[in-house]
């Protein structure tokens, strides 16, 4: 089996969500059995390059996708694309092609403030995109259910859902330093680190004297006013992108995670700390609450006093946090690189060649 793959978001220095997702995937996928084109803008990290039967770099640009298409028709012994963050390719190659797109979230259509470049083009090429695809991937269950109500042309059998794993395959139980709530987001609307904040403020004031608020990541979009209630809230702190190392390093010393999101694909950051043993406050929707299960403090994103309830709950409560430390590990156990690249060999094997 010979698959070609858009890498461009693995390959970049400040990984998102997506970045990330690519990344652990086509690190598992390079150590199976398939020979596997990498195709990107930017050089692939060297352990992906050794493992690789072939790096093909195109120019960045709107040109890229039209590269990339080219290059896969003419070489015909690629038998599948793989489109994991980009809709365009897959609606450029002929229908004897196969190919499969990789579905996050539907963001761009829920109406909430998003990118706008993102937005646009995700709702000019998704639906062709889909018609395209022989498999469609999606990354949690709510995901799918999202696909299937918007686009009925859909059968639930097309739509194939392979999760995702966390940041490192093992890792050791954090060691709490007793006064970190830490928020790993980019700074937007639907991350809600306003609601978080107002939550916060709201904490008995021995609870904010112990615990600080720390959020990382990037600035994203519509966050201004993310911005100035950081700087007006005393015991938040932004650090804006921190390095993979930082990250590490805060997840294994924090005592809460708190991403109260009102709208995630998966959630990434939630394994993580799941699987760390960190105790978890986030949202009773969709992905988040199939990815936790039982196994954080769920409250309603967009009532603040929720959030201050559900803060309360887990910094006070000590039964509450010893059982999320204990049962986090084993819930994510559920979740692996493995298993995602295992779902989508078993899709491909349905494929009638």
């Amino acid at each position: 089996m010979h698959f070609a793959i858009d890498i461009r978001e693995a390959c970049r220095s400040k990984r998102t969500g997506k970045g990330q997702w690519v990344y652990g995937f086509v690190d598992e996928l390079l150590s199976r059995d398939v020979d596997i084109t990498l195709l990107s803008n930017t050089p692939p990290p060297e352990h992906f390059l050794s493992r690789a039967k072939n790096v093909v770099l195109f120019p960045s640009g709107i040109s890229w996708h039209f590269r990339a298409a080219h290059y896969i028709r003419r070489n015909r012994d690629i038998n599948m694309y793989i489109s994991p963050t980009s809709f365009l390719v897959p609606g450029l190659l002929p229908q004897n092609i196969h190919s499969t797109c990789v579905i996050h979230d539907l963001i761009a259509f829920r109406g909430d403030p998003h990118q706008l470049k993102a937005t646009l083009i995700e709702r000019l090429t998704l639906r062709h995109c889909l018609r395209s695809s022989r498999i469609v991937l999606a990354v949690s269950q709510s995901t799918k259910n999202d696909l299937l109500s918007r686009y009925p042309f859909l059968s639930k059998e097309s739509v194939v859902v392979i999760y995702a794993g966390p940041f490192k395959s093992s890792a050791p139980l954090n060691q709490p330093d007793g006064k970190t709530i830490l928020c790993p987001a980019t700074l937007s609307p639907r991350k809600n680190q306003k609601n978080l904040i107002l939550a916060y403020r709201l904490l008995p004031n021995d609870l904010k004297e112990k615990y600080k608020l720390l959020l990382i990541g990037a600035s994203g979009w519509h966050d201004q006013d993310i911005i100035d209630l950081i700087n007006e809230t005393d015991g938040v702190s932004w650090l804006d992108f921190v390095p993979n190392d930082d990250y590490e390093r805060l997840l294994n010393t924090c005592d809460v995670l708190a991403l109260p999101s009102l709208y995630e694909g998966f959630g990434m950051q939630i394994l993580d700390a799941l699987q760390r043993g960190i105790p978890v406050l986030t949202s009773n929707r969709g992905s988040l609450y199939e990815v936790t299960d039982k196994c954080a403090v769920h409250v309603h994103p967009e009532i603040v006093e929720d959030i201050l309830r559900g803060l309360v709950d887990i910094l006070t409560k000590d039964k509450i946090r010893k059982k999320l430390r204990e049962d986090g590990p084993e819930q994510a156990s559920n979740f692996s690189w493995k298993r995602t690249v295992d779902e989508f060999i078993k899709s491909t094997d349905k494929i009638p060649w």
